[in-house]
């Protein structure tokens, strides 16, 4: 009788193990290529100008002088630039600018808000800094930043106002302390703002108001920042709390409404785990140091350089005064 081949067959152990194998293989693929860690910079980014990004190596240059130049501009691990801007109501400007330098290798988040009124220079003429937005969008903005504080400015941000007005309807409201009594009309811009002065549970609406009020403080737009600064405080401390941790969908799709960046939404993930993990008392927020002095705000230049040193310097080396180009 002819003996017949049988055909050896797979334990079904074997095969649930091998599509598993296959299965955590192609979920940490995609993981590191597009979970990832966003790049930094290089000279050939639109956004960046040559002064800030790095250096241009002459030939008359020795040895020696060549090395110093490129350890000036020496990047440091896991530190990114941001540039957040909101777009205001629809008449072109940019109605709040912060610098958010992104420190994931010390675990640290540091804000500095720009006075929109502060002074600058763009295409040749001395104006506010918000200008620069209206003339040449982020692009432009980016650039105009980075040439006054001498650093690149690596991803920019570009933020609706329905954005944040969304946003805390998502996470349910804020409670903040309104620091002053808040009365203002501007039909233009169909505004209508009164809050007295306390505590108060904020819807987004509401929260935008207060956030945009800025005529009853002394120091106009730089009192404005500080209130702005306590409430980003507040939502972050909202976002974290376990209730809005499930949310993930309905951030997603405020995002995509109304976010513009140059960040994929893979790094954006990337660097959105990593601030989780760092906490609320890791992040600080501060506005430029500056004096009115009517139509602008002056930077003071001594106090800039500490700032961006202290906080902003993605470079290993300190920055120095003549890396900075502060108008006078």
């Amino acid at each position: 009788m002819a003996s017949r081949l049988r055909r050896r067959k797979r334990s079904p152990w074997a095969v649930t193990l091998l599509l598993l194998f296959i299965l955590i293989g192609l979920i940490y693929a995609v993981v590191r290529v597009y979970f990832r860690a966003p790049d930094q910079k290089t000279a050939d980014s639109s956004v960046m100008i040559q002064r800030v990004n790095g250096p241009v190596i002459s030939e008359d240059l020795s040895e020696e002088e060549a090395e110093a130049l490129r350890s000036h501009y020496e990047r440091k691990p896991e530190f990114w630039t941001i540039l957040v801007s909101g777009a205001d109501d629809g008449h072109g400007g940019s109605d709040t600018n912060i610098l958010v330098a992104l420190d994931v290798a010390n675990g640290h988040v540091f804000g500095a808000s720009i006075a929109r009124d502060t002074k600058a220079q763009v295409n040749g003429e001395n104006c506010k800094i918000n200008f620069a937005y209206n003339s040449g969008g982020m692009e432009l903005m980016a650039q105009t930043v980075s040439d006054q504080l001498g650093i690149p400015v690596d991803y920019t941000v570009l933020v609706n106002l329905k954005a944040f007005q969304a946003l805390v309807d998502t996470i349910g409201g804020v409670d903040f302390y309104i620091p002053i009594d808040m009365d203002y009309e501007d039909p233009y811009q169909d505004l209508s703002i009164h809050f007295s002065k306390g505590m108060r549970h904020l819807t987004g609406a509401e929260a935008l108001k207060v956030v945009r009020f800025r005529e009853g403080y002394a120091s106009q737009d730089i009192g404005r920042m500080h209130t702005q600064q306590e409430f980003l405080k507040a939502v972050a401390k909202q976002l974290m709390t376990p209730a809005n941790m499930d949310k993930l969908g309905d951030f997603c799709k405020i995002f995509v409404d109304y976010v513009k960046t140059d960040l994929t939404v893979g790094n954006l993930f990337w660097m959105g785990t990593a601030v989780a993990g760092m906490g609320t008392e890791n992040i600080e927020f501060a506005t430029l140091p500056g004096e009115w002095k009517s139509p602008y705000i002056y930077l003071n230049q001594e106090e800039v350089l500490a700032m961006v040193n202290e906080h902003l310097n993605p470079y290993t080396e300190d920055r120095t005064a003549e890396d900075l180009n502060i108008l006078t």
